[in-house]
This record gives structure tokens, sequence and C-alpha cells, in this order.
């Protein structure tokens, strides 16, 4: 079967689980022997990763330089895969000049409002959801309109990375205390206040022999500080910023938690499943399927069960070794790199000619 020619599309300027995806979407592709090319913002971390990986790549300065792109070279792929909504906006403005076939990857779990957002959906051929919690509420959005999953992959080929200079160098300097860590930006969805009280919570109901390390930024930074300072936890919540290379931090993690109101997967879950580290979490959006089983689950906004859930993994993490290492075969099997390709290479050809997979 010859090999299909697959345009991926993100105009991201940071890097974020959407820009991982992305590159694992290329890595994949590649190995399955597809001619797999991105276009991306010139110099952003998506388009140095790739570079570094030796992806195909085509940067431009700007949005309207993507759309350039895409009005006068779109017509030479066969696909033209959104890997976000600003991707999608960008081909389906320029289809009637390239006339391709739009994949679109949904990583969100909020309902898309207004005419010309739902509009967009028309004129996709296929979205493709990261989780069933997305599915569901797409599928709600746009009746008629069929959403596939493929969830979020790690590259479990991949030997488990030991921890950075850095990554020992924050151990040694919070020894002997536990590591709680979050990764997640400080937006209103991710609801990072509602960790802070369960932080504040979890330091009455034991010793403060933790510490949380929250990594990420955002525009509520200002008032997670100011809670921080009000509940006393200068020395037991520590706003790290951003980490480019988190996944060199999970060996020395001793529990990963989310408090996130929406969540569309949390792939960094999938990290902390890889590294056997024990995971609390809300039921937001995919969280709830993913975790279930393999973590500890609490309501969304529920502060007290987060803060009774990260105390039960810090009285006995030996109770959660069977959990732990059930959410890594998990990953292994489910979110491997493999299969996320086979899937999206399958998904592809049916797009292309829907009645050969039938």
């Amino acid at each position: 079967m010859s090999a299909l020619k697959i345009l991926q599309i993100n105009t991201e300027k940071g890097w974020r689980g959407g820009e991982r995806q992305t590159l694992f979407t290329m890595k994949g592709l590649a190995r399955a022997g597809q001619d797999v090319r991105l276009v991306c913002l010139r110099d952003s971390p998506l388009a140095r990763r790739a570079r570094a990986e030796s992806v195909a790549v085509s940067e431009v300065k700007t949005q309207a330089g993507a759309l350039r792109f895409l009005a006068t070279q779109g017509r030479d792929f066969d696909i033209l895969h959104a890997q976000t909504g600003r991707g999608q906006s960008l081909a389906v403005m320029t289809r009637p000049l390239h006339g391709r076939r739009i994949v679109y990857t949904r990583r969100v779990d909020f309902v898309p409002r207004g005419t010309l957002s739902l509009l967009k959906y028309h004129y996709t051929h296929q979205t493709v959801a990261i989780s069933q919690a997305i599915k569901d509420i797409m599928e709600g959005t746009l009746p008629g309109r069929q959403v596939e999953v493929i969830p979020s992959c790690l590259d479990t080929t991949v030997s488990l990375r030991s921890p950075s200079a850095e990554a020992l160098s924050l151990q040694k300097r919070l020894a002997p205390r536990k590591i709680i860590a979050c990764a997640a930006a400080l937006v209103p969805h991710k609801d990072p206040l509602t960790l802070v009280r369960a932080a504040a919570r979890l330091r009455e109901e034991r010793a403060p022999d933790f510490v949380i390390v929250h990594f990420g930024r955002g525009p509520l930074e200002a008032e997670v500080r100011r809670e921080i300072s009000r509940l006393g936890l200068k020395r037991s919540y520590l706003l790290m910023g951003f980490e480019q290379d988190l996944e060199s931090f999970f060996p020395v993690f001793d529990l990963f938690v989310m408090s996130s109101q929406e969540e569309g997967l949390g792939s960094s879950v999938l990290d902390a499943f890889r590294y056997r580290v024990p995971v609390v979490s809300t039921e937001a959006g995919g969280l709830k399927d993913l975790v279930s089983g393999r973590g500890l689950i609490c309501p969304v906004g529920d502060p007290v069960c987060l803060a009774r859930s990260m105390a039960r993994v810090l009285r006995s993490p030996e109770s959660l070794q069977d959990m732990t290492s059930k959410a890594r075969a998990y990953v292994v099997r489910e979110h491997s790199l493999e299969e996320m390709t086979r899937r999206y290479i399958r998904l592809y050809r049916q797009v292309l000619n829907p009645a050969a997979l039938t």
C-alpha cells in the first residue's frame, strides 16, 4: 500500500500537551513509512524539537503565513491533520483553495459555542477525540457527526528516563519531604486554587512532611500566590513555572495530582503511570475513565477528598503497588505510539476512501 502524504498543522507558540502529541504523531507516522510534514511557527519549541527529530518541517512567521502555505501548498498532500482548534480554522478557511480532506484532533472537553465555531465542523471530514468524554460532548453538540476516539500516547519503546541533574537537585533540596507533583497551567479550568486548599487540609492532617511542586504558568499565578500566602503554605506549595523536560522529573515524584474542572485526557497522567507514580485526580472529563481503577478519584472542586486521597498515598504507598503496576501495563497496551499510529493511518485511509474499510 502506497505511503500517504500527510500535513500536520500546529501553529501554537508554546509547548504543552498538544504540541508533544503532535511530535509523537509525526514520529509515529514517519516510522510507519508515511510521507509526513509539519507546518508550524518559526523557531517555536515544536519547530525546534521537530528539527531535532529530523522531521520534515515548514516554518512560517505568522498565522497569516500558515494560511498562505495551506492555500498554495495544501493541495500537495492527501490529508491535512489539524492538531489544534486554530489549525482546524486555518485548514477550513483555505479549503476552497486546497480541496483536501481535513482531520481535526480535539483535546479539550468543553462544549464548542458560536455559529462560526460550529460551522468549522461542517467542513471538517473527521473529528478525532482523545477521550470518550470529548466524543460524547462533540456527538451531542453535532448530531449526525461520528467522532472517532484515538487517545494520546507515549513512546514506550524509549527507555525510562533517569532523573535529570535539576530533578536530583530538587529532590536533595526538599529532602526528606515527600514530593507531590502537579503539571497544569494556572488557568481556571485546571482549578489550581482547589489544589492549594487541599494542600492546606493535608497539612492539618499530618506533619508538614510533604511539598507540592506545581509546574505551569498562567493568568491565575498572582491569585494562586496570594492563596498560598494566606494559607501559610510558602514552604509546602512551590510554583515551579514552566518546565520543558518534565519527564525527567517523574523518577523523583512520590505522588502526582490533578485538580482540573475540565480535562480532555491529562497526558501527564500517562507519564505518571509509566513511571509507577501513584495518581490522585478529579473525575473531570477524560480523567475519570483514565484514572479509575488505576489511581484515586475525587469529585471536581473537592479539596477534602483530594487531601484525604493524598494522605492515603503518603501513609501507605505500598498499598497502591498493584494499582500502579496495572496502570503501567495499561499505558503500554493502550497508549503506545505504535497503537496510536496504527489507528491514525487506518482513519486517514478511511477518510480518503470510506468504502474501502467498511
